[in-house]
């Protein structure tokens, strides 16, 4: 699978194999606005689907990041911690957060594609 998946949470979400790339979409950069912090976990964390992974802090507030499926964090983004504005310049490519090892492929199945996420993030607006 090449295709990125999205929560409804608005965390996308692209595999390699059983690794998971995970990060935020567009969509929630531009809601936020300038990030200026980001907090990620450290290595070696085990995450649940649906469990905060990440916050991130922009000018306007502060939110949550939940892992869109389960797995163990095996690579974090550290460049976000010297350049969290990475976040917004390319929020789906090199803003990326974590990468993961994957516990239940299955669990993809219950996110989106990109095209019903577009028509979610419509019906929010």
């Amino acid at each position: 699978m090449t295709d990125k998946k999205y929560s409804r949470e608005h965390e996308w979400i692209k595999l390699e194999g059983e690794v998971a790339t995970i990060g935020i979409s567009n969509y929630a950069q531009e809601q936020m606005g300038d990030v200026v912090f980001v907090e990620l976990p450290a290595v070696e964390t085990t995450l649940e689907a649906g469990s905060e992974a990440a916050v991130v802090e922009s000018v306007k507030a502060a939110s949550e990041v939940y892992a869109p499926v389960s797995g163990e964090v095996i690579e974090i983004n550290g460049e976000l911690e010297e350049n969290p504005g990475a976040v917004n310049e390319d929020a789906e490519g090199e803003g990326w957060f974590m990468k993961i090892q994957l516990d239940d492929l299955n669990e993809l199945e219950q996110l989106m594609d990109a095209e019903a996420y577009a028509a979610y993030v419509a019906s929010l607006d």
